[in-house]
């Protein structure tokens, strides 16, 4: 899913897609921590385990831009760093990540762009191998896990077989032996989303399109993602296999083909359709690896008929049970909804989004899922982040926050650096001021001012003045337009956030060129 799909009028379609490309080297391992688990993931009957064998369930989120032209993360170009991304990703609950690639994306030689290098002066000069090992070295100081997605062959766009000419399939398996072999050892890369959403093309008997179990090795995408898998496991018998459905089990649009009605396949989502892994399950050569990934989707990316049922939300559960959840709730294999999501714009989509919640259970004992996305800039769903990348999407989070399992600690290196100002109070018992530094660098810096209500009603208009030595510049800032005048520096609330509730903070960040330095006089109003 991303920025906008087209779904024939047959089939519900919709778009994602990643693909892998990757030069050797070796990444640290990282920690994981309560919440997501300990050690290297398995699976036992429809559980995902840890490494105790203690049940762990996957509520993460995907941010996508890797498998684009950009080649990296989307929203880099945002006042919010990537580090800040990650971290509010982390408060909010999300435990793991996916994250969506292309082929294209890991070629020697790749180049990353859209990244804002006076908020992220980290990224600069790095290959989207690199900002991937930045990313995932720092979701593991938080708790989180990763999933890696081939969503693409190339940037160009999503294919329904996983492989395109200038991708062959020897491409796609050896591109994932080598991330298998880069991220070894690394607990916080968890395994690979072979192929993102293969699905149907074409009308029977000329179906070219992804089958599942109907033995044609060009097609198949049961048999090619037992390749692929075992493949990954020959290198890294550590990680999980995710293994998506298709869209028409036979790979066409049969239920158009003929003109009669007895003949129809039932087809549903890209990548949605597991209802023959049940009867040709994919066989892979590491017991307890396989993890079943289906997509779901809602009005906003394409109007299913069932959506109009007269009995509709209740004729749900079935039609979830008929294309995927038959395997979690037959004890098969565990279920990991790769993605899902909406606008939330309709009532409709409200309403099946809080069912399909509902559908995947309470607790740690719950289906897994990623919803997508993270990205406010996903066409047909919108995102979690708003436009500028820093606040929510409020009502989509009401509706997931009582499903999701926050990461807990985690390893990592211990933040560079945090000078703390003493808390200035300006008027007294009305509000407070405190400051810390969060990154530095050669030749500039990152911090972070916290203004807050401390009195029993509402700043009408809340403001923030400190003073910096001669020399320091601004660069950038975000939660609040930020002004500069010789060593004065002056911070007003935004026009859409002019107020401050009782009890309530906001952080105004912002990075810095000059020598890392500690405000002095910092005072609100």
């Amino acid at each position: 899913m991303h920025l906008s799909k087209a779904m024939t009028a047959a089939l519900a379609a919709l778009l994602a897609g990643a693909a892998v490309t990757v030069a050797v080297s070796t990444a640290a391992p990282a920690g994981a921590a309560a919440g997501t688990g300990t050690g290297y993931l398995h699976t036992s009957g429809n559980k995902i385990v840890d490494s105790t064998g203690s049940t762990v369930r996957l509520t993460g989120i995907n941010w996508f831009g890797m498998e684009t032209d950009n080649r990296t993360f989307h929203g880099l170009w945002s006042s919010n760093p990537w580090k800040g991304q990650i971290d509010k990703m982390a408060s909010l609950g999300y435990n793991t990540l996916r994250v969506p690639f292309s082929n294209d994306a890991l070629k020697s030689g790749a180049t990353a762009t859209g990244i804002n290098d006076y908020v992220n002066p980290d990224l600069i000069g790095l290959s989207p191998l690199q900002i991937l090992d930045k990313v995932i070295g720092y979701a593991g100081t938080k708790g989180m896990r990763i999933i890696l997605d081939r969503h693409r062959p190339t940037a160009g766009g999503q294919s329904p077989l996983w492989y395109v000419a200038a991708t062959p399939e020897s491409t796609w398996i050896n591109d994932w032996k080598a991330l298998a072999t880069r991220y070894a050892g690394n607990t916080t890369v968890i395994g690979a989303d072979l192929h993102n959403e293969p699905h149907a093309e074409g009308t029977n008997p000329n179906a070219t399109g992804a089958c599942w179990g109907c033995g044609d090795q060009a097609r198949d995408w049961r048999l090619a993602a037992e390749r692929a898998g075992n493949a990954v496991l020959s290198v890294n018998p550590n990680w999980l296999i995710f293994v998506e459905g298709v869209s028409c089990p036979s790979g066409g649009l049969s239920n158009v083909w003929d003109g009669d009605p007895s003949n129809d396949e039932d087809c549903g989502w890209w990548g949605g359709n597991l209802s023959k892994a049940g009867q040709f399950p994919v066989r892979l050569n590491v017991a307890n690896r396989l993890v079943y990934s289906p997509h779901e989707y809602a009005t906003s990316v394409y109007h299913q008929s069932w959506f109009d049922a007269p009995d509709y939300p209740a004729n749900m559960p079935a039609i979830w049970d008929k294309y995927w959840g038959y395997l979690y709730k037959q004890n098969i294999a565990p279920i990991m909804m790769g993605e899902f999501g909406t606008t939330l714009a309709a009532n409709v989509d409200k309403i099946w989004l809080q069912e399909l919640m509902k559908y995947t259970g309470t607790g740690v004992n719950g289906m897994s899922f990623t919803y997508w996305s993270w990205n406010p800039n996903s066409g047909d769903t919108g995102g979690i982040a708003n436009d500028d990348w820093t606040t929510i999407n409020q009502p989509k989070q009401d509706i997931l926050q009582p499903y999701l399992i926050p990461p807990v600690g985690g390893t990592g290196p211990t933040p560079t650096v945090t000078p703390t100002v003493t808390p200035t109070v300006n008027p007294p018992g009305q509000c407070t001021v405190t400051y810390k530094q969060t990154n530095s660098w050669q030749g500039g810096f990152q911090g972070e001012l916290t203004v807050r209500n401390t009195g029993t009603a509402p700043i009408a208009t809340w403001g923030a003045t400190w003073t910096l030595p001669s020399g320091v510049t601004l660069g950038s800032a975000w939660n609040a337009a930020v002004t500069q005048s010789g060593t004065t520096w002056t911070a007003k609330g935004p026009d859409h956030a002019k107020s401050l509730a009782a009890g309530a903070s906001v952080a105004i960040g912002f990075t810095a060129n000059g020598p890392s330095s500690t405000p002095a006089g910092a005072a609100c109003s």
